[in-house]
């Protein structure tokens, strides 16, 4: 199986992106040491770390807008790219091929808790949104220990059960193998300037390198024996009778897919959620709107 690896160059001078490319190379089961890229911002020694987990078919640069106000808060913040996107390594999986099953939901998780435990990530703040709750929400019961805050925007957990919504977007997903990700963004996202919506499309110099973006709807549980299924369950009670952190809730309410209502449906499952935080004009990609978000949860967990 060949593993792509996106150009630097592809990376030169992207707006609002200032900060430093960080590595760390992850012995997958079915592909060998493939490379994890990550954004490591603010003080090492921080009393807050926040993980901040992106969804498909994004990258850490979704979060762009709240690192800054993160870190401004004297946070340190950690931001990795899931294998497929950003400037991770992507295994060039294609369908039919003999590594199509390396895209898998537990692999991604086991690596995530392998990055975690690498960098031996303590007092984590969860921030999350799309798959970056998919597979975030089933950490910390993990990984209990080192779970204290959670900030969840726009996701859901892999139960089993998936909306009208979701099945429209897979299909849709399914017949673009050369997903237009920055018209995608831009259509989502109006206020993106155009060299902005262009780097959400830097890590694909072609539909190569999209075999991540391919495979990720398709992982989604979608039945209560799909694998993932179970786990996400046992994560949703977890969140439901043993979670013991803060947590703070914010929805874009535009969004068709993971919109207001399964967000409720999601925050009646965790303990203690306050009422979420209303984002009127934001849509599935909520952190383009990220700013009052970052703000008022700081504000929430007193750390503002």
């Amino acid at each position: 199986m060949e593993v792509l690896r996106t150009p630097d160059e592809r990376f030169t001078g992207l707006p609002g992106w200032p900060f430093e490319p960080r590595y760390l190379e992850q012995a997958v089961d079915g592909a060998g040491v493939v490379r994890r890229h990550y954004v490591d911002e603010g003080p090492r020694d921080a009393a807050v770390t926040a993980l901040c987990l992106h969804g498909q078919p994004t990258w850490s640069y979704l979060y762009r807008k709240m690192i800054p106000v993160f870190t401004g808060a004297g946070l340190r913040v950690v931001a990795p790219d899931f294998f497929g996107f950003g400037r991770s390594d992507k295994p060039a999986d294609e369908p039919g091929s003999p590594g199509a099953s390396w895209y898998t939901f537990d692999r991604h998780r086991d690596a995530m808790l392998d990055f975690i435990e690498r960098l031996d990530l303590r007092n984590v703040l969860l921030v999350c949104q799309d798959w970056g709750g998919l597979i975030g929400l089933t950490l910390p019961m993990a990984q209990p220990a080192r779970f204290t805050r959670l900030l969840v925007m726009n996701t859901g957990l892999g139960t089993g059960t998936v909306t009208e919504g979701f099945l429209k977007w897979r299909a849709y997903n399914n017949t673009q193998p050369d997903l237009a990700i920055g018209k995608l963004m831009k259509r989502g996202c109006p206020m993106l300037s155009d060299a902005e919506a262009a780097a959400y499309d830097a890590p694909f110099p072609d539909m190569r390198f999209k075999a991540g973006v391919r495979a990720f709807p398709n992982l989604v549980p979608d039945r209560d024996d799909a694998p993932g299924a179970a786990l996400s369950r046992e994560a949703a009670a977890f969140w439901s009778e043993r979670w013991t952190g803060e947590s703070f809730m914010a929805i874009g309410m535009q969004d068709p897919v993971l919109g207001e209502a399964p967000m409720r449906s999601l925050a009646r499952r965790i303990r203690g959620c306050p009422p979420p935080m209303e984002v009127a004009e934001g849509g599935h990609f909520v952190q383009e709107w990220g700013v009052p978000i970052a703000q008022a949860a700081l504000a929430h967990f007193r750390l503002g």
